[in-house]
């Protein structure tokens, strides 16, 4: 029982808030008018909860992810690997995202997301990017300051792997910066490690407040395609994750790939956030014996650029907006669908909801005449799927990891790693 405490105890924590979070939301969801507004908060009062721990990640994050990135590749013997990994990785995200859409794009098929006439409110947008502004504010940004800040996650990132290549060529892992950035990451991740003891309380709040207020909408309009959604989910990361898991780290791969995938799934799901999910992705990755110049690379791109989730969920947003017009989605749109839900998910951010860019990209593309009545549509409806989404994506990071691996470290570095242990 001892044992069972000590490598369990903090699981089942989580898990009794989680569970205990939707309990408290189900017997007291919130109560809404005609319009949707919020009349009795209900079990939302609780929110407050979760967003205290989720700010304690994200103020962790940003110099957890630049120290990390700079570091890894400050550290390392040549400058060669470090672009390997960064290869390797990049065209890992492609291959699974790309899965991933053509999944969801069969199912969609199979189960029509809209039955008969689907009745819509206009809305409003506003002017959207140019492509070369998209550019530009999706991987730089126009002052240092502007770097330091979540919102910025990918701008960070490209200057800590810019930051880390200038520190190799300086002298790498022998000069003092490349000792100074290891040595802040160590002290980084110690404070995640007590930030994390505050996680059950933060998942019973987020969980309750969650529950409080989407449970009515998941039995409404939106049921079958959420329900749909969900499941698949569900089902690709049980279905799809053991068989890149089993491709990347060979046998028994599977059996430790679960044995630390609840941690990641159960964050990012709470969180609504890969970013959030990071420090979590990163301890996994560490417990598995993924080498620390693989995890500090492929776990922080991934919160940005490694995203299956969302490229599921851009396919159900344009497969629903086809029914809601009444078009088909055949095959020449859904190709363009895929290649558009695999690039556009390079473009997510790795905050909650995402910031609408994924849904307004989708919708100038296939529905620029239709605008104000898809865009609105389209946030709703990833609103409601975020929270599978982010699961999705960001346990999935910890996965591809294990791709990443085979192919910089040999496809035997588990099992050495598991001999090693013993």
């Amino acid at each position: 029982m001892k044992k069972i405490l000590k490598n369990y105890g903090f699981i089942i924590m989580m898990l009794t808030g989680v569970i205990a979070g939707c309990i408290v939301g189900a017997m007291f969801p919130a109560v809404k008018d005609g319009s949707g507004a919020v009349v009795e908060p209900g079990a939302m009062v609780l929110e407050p909860l979760g967003t205290v721990f989720i700010n304690l990640m994200f103020c962790i994050v940003v110099p957890m992810v630049f120290c990390s990135i700079s570091s890894a590749i400050a550290n390392m013997d040549s400058m060669k690997k470090a672009g390997k990994i960064m290869g390797v990785t990049v065209a890992t995200f492609c291959v699974t995202a790309g899965i991933a859409a053509i999944i969801m794009y069969i199912v969609c098929r199979i189960f029509p997301l809209v039955q008969g006439q689907y009745e819509v409110v206009e809305g409003t947008v506003g002017e959207t990017l140019g492509l070369a502004d998209m550019i530009i504010n999706f991987f730089t940004k126009p002052d240092f300051p502007e770097l330091w800040s979540r919102k910025a996650i990918l701008p960070l990132i490209v200057f800590a792997i810019l930051f880390g290549f200038g520190v190799q060529m300086s002298g790498g892992k022998k000069t003092m910066t490349a000792k100074l950035l290891a040595d802040v990451t160590g002290c980084i991740m110690n404070v995640v490690k007590i930030i994390s003891f505050y996680a059950p309380i933060g998942f019973f709040g987020f969980f309750a407040s969650l529950v409080a207020n989407y449970g009515p909408e998941l039995v409404g309009d939106y049921s079958r395609t959420l329900i749909i959604y969900y499941v698949l989910c569900f089902a690709y990361m049980f279905t799809f994750f053991p068989i890149y898991a089993r491709f990347g780290g060979g046998k028994g791969a599977v059996k430790v790939m679960f044995s630390h995938l609840f941690k990641p799934a159960a964050v990012s799901f709470g969180t609504c956030s890969s970013v959030a999910t990071i420090p979590t992705n990163m301890e996994a990755a560490e417990e598995t014996g993924i080498s620390k110049d693989i995890s500090n690379i492929v776990l922080p791109l991934g919160a940005t650029m490694h995203m299956d989730g969302s490229a599921m969920s851009a396919i159900i947003k344009v497969a629903f907006l086809f029914g809601i017009f009444g078009k088909d989605f055949g095959t020449g749109e859904a190709i363009l669908a895929i290649i558009v839900a695999i690039f556009s998910s390079v473009a997510m951010s790795g905050i909650p909801g995402g910031g609408g860019t994924g849904e307004l990209v989708l919708c100038t593309i296939f529905f620029p005449d239709q605008m104000a009545i898809a865009y609105p549509i389209a946030i709703a409806l990833g609103n409601l799927v975020d929270p599978p989404a982010t699961m999705v994506n960001a346990a999935g990071d910890y996965v591809a990891s294990f791709i990443v691996a085979r192919f910089v470290d040999g496809k035997n570095w588990l099992q050495k790693q598991m001999k090693a242990k013993k």
